[in-house]
């Protein structure tokens, strides 16, 4: 995709002045948490969920464990969100290890509950398995997608590999996916995170090339675990920069700083696919707030006007 005037207008003032100056805010978000597995969790979880629901994200997402591990965790937190606040949730659901019947079963129930957005993903099998389609069951995504079709009017959302997925075989393959994806009834594609903007650029032309006429939307990971990251990317065939594991070395007894250095990496980033013309960005949170929340307040984003009071008045309710 060629960038616009005003996408190098934007690039050239992003190089001539402070990387964060009077940002106008004009960026829609989204973000990630994963379903708690204790009572402590959830408090941490909530706590992240009223930090960040004042930026008035276009919606926020609930991971689905391996294998359908965190099948009932997930719908008891998307429903809580549906009851608690005036968010918009998106289910993640995957097709591994169930059948279809099953599967459809969970989609109703979201639906339902109130549930409009469904993240569709084929699933990784648990236990570091090599993946395989249950005989009664969906496919892969995109199969997935067709069927949710079936069901309801859902917004579906699916994933994207700025790297390629492990298991596709090369970049082709991997566009020819998300393709049938999109073809079978996604609205958009969130990406696998990534921490260089040439690598989303790259993807981004490369969709286009392929006919894909998508929404396509940066998946962003704002390292708080250095370790943890080094093992996602690992598993999904990210590739972490030599001079970016540089920087964390010598910080694992420093949080503080480690911190810093993170949202200063993510801020950056985000700031340049700012520059070449993104305005939609998901972030990864881990269930943590403040690294997300610094990002969007560097890119100009603001507290929606009354958001607290409407996030308190439904909890006290």
């Amino acid at each position: 995709m060629t960038p616009s005037f005003t996408d190098l207008e934007e690039a050239s003032r992003a190089l001539g002045a402070p990387m964060f100056a009077d940002l106008s805010g004009d960026i829609a978000v989204s973000f990630e948490f994963f379903p708690p597995a204790s009572d402590a969790m959830a408090t941490k979880l909530w706590s992240a969920i009223e930090t960040l629901a004042p930026l008035g994200p276009r919606f926020v997402s609930v991971t689905y464990g391996a294998g359908g591990s965190t099948r009932e965790r997930t719908h008891e937190t998307v429903k809580r969100i549906v009851a608690e606040t005036d968010l918009t949730p998106a289910a993640h659901l995957t097709c591994v290890g169930a059948t279809r019947a099953e599967v459809d079963e969970v989609a109703r129930g979201y639906w339902e509950a109130g549930v409009r957005h469904i993240v569709a993903l084929r699933g990784d099998a648990p236990d570091g398995q090599a993946y395989a389609p249950h005989p009664q069951g969906y496919a892969n995504a995109a199969d997935l997608v067709a069927g949710l079709r079936k069901i309801a009017d859902f917004d579906i959302s699916v994933a994207a590999y700025p790297e390629t997925h492990p298991d596709a075989g090369d970049s082709a393959v991997d566009l020819d996916n998300l393709k049938r994806k999109i073809d079978a009834g996604a609205n958009r594609a969130i990406t696998q995170f990534f921490f260089t903007p040439e690598c989303f650029f790259r993807f981004r032309d490369a969709v286009a090339a392929a006919g894909i006429d998508a929404e396509i939307v940066p998946g962003i990971l704002p390292v708080s675990n250095v370790a943890q990251t080094r093992r996602f990317a690992g598993l999904c065939g990210t590739a972490i920069p030599g001079w970016m594991d540089r920087l964390f070395e010598g910080l694992d007894d420093r949080p503080d700083a480690r911190k810093l250095v993170a949202a200063t990496l993510a801020a950056e980033l985000a700031r340049r696919l700012y520059a070449g013309g993104v305005r939609e960005f998901h972030f990864y949170t881990l269930n943590r707030a403040e690294l997300s929340y610094a990002i969007c307040h560097l890119l100009g984003l603001r507290p929606k006007p009354d958001a607290n009071a409407a996030l308190s008045q439904d909890q006290a309710a």
